[in-house]
């Protein structure tokens, strides 16, 4: 007997090039992953000479297999993605109820269609969070930055400007330290009080316009499972 298909639903020349692009991506991003522990595999079995003259370590990978040294990419590409926020990601989706897909396809519509139309809306809790979580991240960025931003980089993240703001700070109290200079004119502490204003301001003000929809994301992908 042969099977019915007439059940199926035709994709459409955009749904065709949605999943193609949504495929190229994903593989690209797998292979970019898969490529450091390839390394680490490799090097198990190299001579512990070659290794250390060679030196296989994840800033030489950065600056000499990626050509990322003073480059914004070495700072947005480690924290773009994490385990635990697509864990997250993936919770929440499977929390949407597969009757919307099915109602979708009964209409005759794609999956470009259905996406846009119905799931789409239904994520902007999840997206909120998760973009909440990636902006706290990138906030709080310094030591990426330390490593991979040099002083040829002429703008510089928040956190690593006032990181190096002390530092300058408790290097100028020390140089002048013993001479006829008191200390106490140097106003250290202060200007680390103000780096705190500086570095949890905004953050304080954006939290409540997103309030709602992260609660509601993080319930969901905390029960979810």
């Amino acid at each position: 007997m042969k099977k019915n298909n007439s059940n199926k639903v035709k994709l459409g020349a955009s749904d065709k090039i949605v999943r193609g692009f949504g495929y190229v991506v994903i593989t690209i991003y797998a292979l970019a992953c898969i490529f450091p522990f390839l390394l680490i595999l490799g090097s198990s079995f190299t001579a512990e000479e070659v290794i250390r003259t060679e030196g296989v370590q994840y800033y030489l990978l950065m600056t000499q297999t990626y050509h990322l040294k003073d480059s914004y990419f070495a700072v947005l590409l480690p924290l773009m993605m994490s385990p635990w926020l697509i864990i997250m990601m993936k919770n929440f989706v499977k929390a949407i109820p597969h009757e919307i897909t099915e109602s979708g396809k009964i209409d005759g519509a794609g999956d470009m269609k259905i996406f846009v139309s119905l799931i789409l809306p239904m994520l902007k809790p999840a997206l909120a969070t998760i973009g909440l979580f990636l902006a706290l991240g990138y906030w709080n960025e310094w030591y990426q930055s330390s490593l991979f931003l040099s002083s040829k980089v002429d703008v510089k993240p928040l956190q690593y400007t006032l990181y190096e703001v002390v530092n300058k700070m408790d290097q100028l109290k020390n140089s002048i330290a013993g001479q006829y200079i008191s200390l106490a004119d140097i106003p250290t502490e202060g200007i680390k009080m103000a780096n705190a204003i500086l570095a949890t301001g905004p953050i304080i003000f954006l939290y409540p316009f997103v309030q709602k929809y992260f609660i509601s994301g993080i319930t969901v992908g905390a029960v979810k499972g």
